[in-house]
């Protein structure tokens, strides 16, 4: 049984950050759909808020990255064979993320 649609979150991307001007990393081939995933990211927050966001091509490697390098992230699924190694960039790099499944 497939899922086409399946979210994975490794962390409520509703939690509060402490950045007035949030750094986004979106990484995939059709940014306009991943740009969409952060509408209405988060919700609670009160005021304006420019994000600073990055785009990197769906398999490009995010090993250039510091660690916590951005406060939320937005990856489209990596092919079966690179999932564990592109989960573990995700984890490293974003204090949030969202892995997409189309």
């Amino acid at each position: 049984m497939t899922c086409p649609q399946s979210h994975i979150r490794l962390a409520p991307i509703t939690s509060g950050l402490p950045l007035r001007n949030p750094r986004i990393l979106l990484a995939g081939s059709h940014q306009p759909t991943l740009l969409r995933y952060l509408e209405g990211w988060p919700k609670r927050w009160s005021g304006p808020r420019a994000f600073r966001i990055q785009f990197v091509q769906r398999d490009e490697s995010l090993a250039r990255f510091p660690a916590d390098a951005f406060d939320f992230a937005v990856v489209q699924a990596p092919a079966a064979e690179q999932a564990q190694q592109r989960i573990a960039e995700l984890v490293r790099v974003a204090r949030q993320g969202l892995i997409t499944r189309r």
